[in-house]
């Protein structure tokens, strides 16, 4: 099992990719479930709550990869696209502003990059590193 504080970009790329993908898809399943039950367009609990996983796994993933990468514009970026992707997520729940459905792509897909390039680029000459981790 992959630690989070050993390898916490390869975490943060593969939640934010699963979260791009269930965003991505969440409208085609309910179409196609709509379509085909009842013409129910609400979404089950379990569903929803998927989001709210998603943005715990991705902000430990940040934490972590905030305490070890070397590039120190990084941090902020991570920090700055994990806040975007919780006002999106939140703003969809509350409905405070209209925003377009594909809002939520922005920040996803910034920190599936953020954290490859992280992984890639990020050097340092201490045990205490991206770079060095096991």
């Amino acid at each position: 099992m992959i630690s989070i504080n050993q390898k916490p970009d390869i975490l943060g790329t593969f939640a934010s990719s699963l979260c791009l993908i269930h965003c991505v898809a969440t409208p085609f399943i309910f179409i196609a479930h709509s379509c085909a039950a009842s013409c129910s367009t609400t979404a089950p609990i379990w569903w929803k709550s998927i989001d709210y996983i998603f943005l715990v796994i991705s902000f430990f993933a940040i934490y972590w990869s905030t305490k070890t990468t070397s590039i120190n514009w990084i941090k902020p970026m991570l920090w700055l696209s994990w806040l975007g992707l919780v006002f999106v997520i939140l703003n969809e729940k509350l409905e405070l502003i209209p925003l377009a459905e594909s809002a939520i792509y922005f920040p996803a897909i910034a920190l599936v990059i953020l954290h490859l390039y992280n992984r890639k680029y990020c050097k340092c000459e201490t045990d205490k590193c991206c770079v060095n981790e096991n």
